[in-house]
């Protein structure tokens, strides 16, 4: 099973660049989006289809912030775009698919980068899904959350990291949070699970100058619950070809995706 995830920064902006052509060629059997920034039903329309799959998009209050999607190649059982909490559901910040034994999530966290106001919500946030994602670990089957969180875990997660210790993306109280995540609660980085080199980032800010540099920043995870720990086969970063600030990232699991 291949999954790639990636944040599109507005789907109609993404798929202009080119991202649908890519994704045709990846034979992936889930591709996870997240800030679409459509209303759900425009994954209806023919610009926003990828052949092959079925497209399936949920949205929040402002359709035009945040959002998210899944094309999935097998039929799911389920499609729930609700985490139960007002945090992520008034934004549409969430969407999953039920297969056999198996769901998988595209997750959006705020990004908290612009004043203290977008940080408080976004810890908010936080808290309601640490709480949720506790829980989601004692049921019964596996999780795979695509998530792109804004937040870069450990020192060789960002570029100068001594220069960001105050900057939101990589303050103690969020990298905290990942901790209690993956060392607490047991979740899988599926990145880490097979490569620890550094450098491997997934965001860069909006400049030439960054680009070239490569002060990235690796904001976007796939996230696994524990009994998916030894399916994690490969898993790779794209930093070409760029569909927008975020790099595509590909996972390939030991696992047959089935109704």
């Amino acid at each position: 099973m291949r999954i790639i995830s990636i944040n599109v920064n507005g789907l109609h902006n993404a798929v202009a660049c080119g991202l649908h052509d890519w994704l045709g060629q990846q034979d992936a059997d889930v591709i996870c989006l997240q800030d679409t920034r459509i209303d759900a039903a425009e994954i209806e329309h023919p610009e926003l289809q990828l052949p092959g799959y079925q497209a399936f998009a949920s949205s929040g209050e402002q359709p035009e912030q945040g959002g998210v999607a899944l094309y999935t190649r097998v039929q799911p059982r389920a499609i729930i775009t609700t985490l139960g909490f007002e945090s992520a559901d008034r934004f549409g910040r969430y969407i999953q698919a039920d297969f056999d034994k198996i769901s998988i999530g595209s997750l959006l966290f705020p990004n908290g980068r612009a004043d203290d106001q977008q940080l408080n919500e976004k810890f908010r946030f936080m808290e309601d899904l640490g709480r949720y994602l506790d829980k989601q670990r004692r049921k019964r089957r596996d999780y795979i959350y695509c998530s792109s969180a804004f937040i870069a875990h450990q020192k060789f997660d960002v570029k100068h990291w001594r220069d960001c210790q105050q900057t939101p993306g990589f303050l103690p109280a969020e990298r905290a949070w990942l901790d209690e995540l993956v060392h607490d609660m047991g979740y899988i980085d599926a990145l880490r699970e097979v490569s620890r080199e550094g450098d491997q980032f997934s965001w860069w800010p909006d400049s030439e100058q960054a680009e070239m540099l490569n002060l990235g920043w690796r904001f976007d995870y796939q996230l696994l619950t524990p009994g998916l720990k030894r399916t994690v086969r490969n898993a790779r970063l794209f930093r070409q070809p760029r569909f927008s600030e975020h790099a595509p990232l590909q996972v390939d699991y030991d696992w047959t995706l089935s109704f």
